[in-house]
């Protein structure tokens, strides 16, 4: 539908239409100026900072590729609890039948190879994980200290220990560690495969202390960690005996997935490192405490 051109006041300035489209070009210059100062850091954007909300677009996600290695950082979730998520049927926990927090030595950092007298070794692309646990009810997102973390996900293979056939007798990429004064646990693991149905993605409960982590029954929360697309098939593409993660990965999105379909902004981890060195990764995680 068209609509009539504004009636001109009698005594209006004569500016005219290349005024207008001159006043329009700037505006829209000031616009971009502000969009680029912001992407600099020299000017803060609206809804940044601790107590932001937990939608996609509120997060972003750098990524610099080079001859030596990927980096990828995640936008950060500010203090938004982190969503509450399946544990899949693969928890380990007691709730579907397996239960490694059961067992002596699952309290560890390195969770690549079985224990408790298991001995096989999980191969693949290492990589070293650091979470920290903040608490969305804290003004200044304050560090929890005390509380445990449990890791567990699948092998390169796209195989979980405990259940998978060919490794129900092993319990490896499965620990538990205590977040020390600054909120923070670090593993030692690789990056995990890609099976059919699902983008790459680790799974973690956090429980109020060590000694509580024993059975499911004990945790406040339950979620999942994704990670970048770009790094996914940079290691899948390079990175030896991992089969079919690349075809896998290529058939998934993160909108068609059953969990991060809602978004990832809460629980993307941020990556930097090559296939050849391995790769460390960081993400921070709230929960109401």
């Amino acid at each position: 539908m068209k609509h009539p051109l504004p009636s001109i006041a009698p005594h209006a300035p004569p500016h005219g239409l290349q005024f207008d489209l001159q006043a329009l070009r700037e505006q829209l210059r000031r616009r971009q100026m502000l969009r680029w100062l912001a992407a600099a850091g020299a000017v803060p954007l609206v809804g940044t900072g601790c107590g932001g909300g937990g939608d996609a677009s509120s997060a972003s996600s750098t990524t610099t590729l080079s001859s030596t290695g990927t980096t990828t950082t995640a936008g950060a979730g500010a203090c938004s609890a982190v969503p509450e998520e399946t544990a899949g049927p693969y928890p380990g926990d007691g709730s579907n039948g397996a239960n490694a927090l059961s067992l002596s030595g699952i309290v560890r950092s390195d969770i690549r190879s079985s224990f408790n007298g298991a001995s096989a070794t999980a191969a693949g692309v290492p990589l070293s994980l650091t979470i920290t646990l903040a608490n969305s009810n804290s003004s200044s997102c304050g560090a929890l200290s005390g509380y445990a973390i449990y890791l567990w996900h699948c092998d390169r293979d796209g195989k979980y220990s405990l259940y998978s056939s060919g490794v129900t007798g092993e319990n490896y990429l499965r620990g538990v560690q205590a977040t020390d004064s600054a909120g923070q646990v670090s593993f030692q693991t690789i990056f995990p495969g890609c099976y059919d149905g699902r983008v790459p993605h680790m799974h973690f409960e956090v429980y109020r202390s060590t000694t509580t982590a024993t059975s499911y029954a004990n945790k406040l929360r339950t979620s999942q960690l994704a990670f970048p697309r770009d790094i996914c098939s940079t290691i899948y593409t390079n990175a030896s005996g991992y089969g079919s993660s690349l075809t896998n990965l290529n058939r998934t999105t993160f909108s068609s997935d059953t969990v991060f379909s809602d978004g990832t902004s809460l629980q993307m981890t941020s990556l930097s490192g090559s296939v050849a060195a391995g790769f460390t990764g960081s993400i921070t995680v709230a929960i109401a405490a």
